[in-house]
């Protein structure tokens, strides 16, 4: 198990992109959470093995239909635990 973060920048707030990535992850037994920030990008934070990691990851670079994903930015972090995947407001 593994704890990354992924920065998700372009198009990306008001295309329910927060909603979609907590299904996505749900979906694959991922556990983190997911925000908007300030600037007009998405965080995630998610926990998961490898091969769960990298399947998110690959839907972060296309999003929900509406979402336009300019950069993906991922960061290893120390190992965190989360009960389930929540959207943090």
């Amino acid at each position: 198990m593994q704890t990354i973060s992924i920065l998700v920048k372009g198009r990306v707030q008001g295309v329910y992109y927060r909603q979609s990535a907590k299904e996505r992850a749900l979906s694959l037994n991922i556990t983190g959470t997911v925000r908007n920030l300030p600037g007009g990008d998405v965080e995630l934070i998610a926990t998961g093995d490898a091969a769960q990691l990298k399947d998110l990851i690959n839907w972060c670079r296309e999003g929900p239909p509406r979402a336009i994903v300019t950069e993906i930015k991922t960061n290893e972090l120390p190992l965190q635990t989360f009960s389930g995947f929540l959207i943090v407001r």
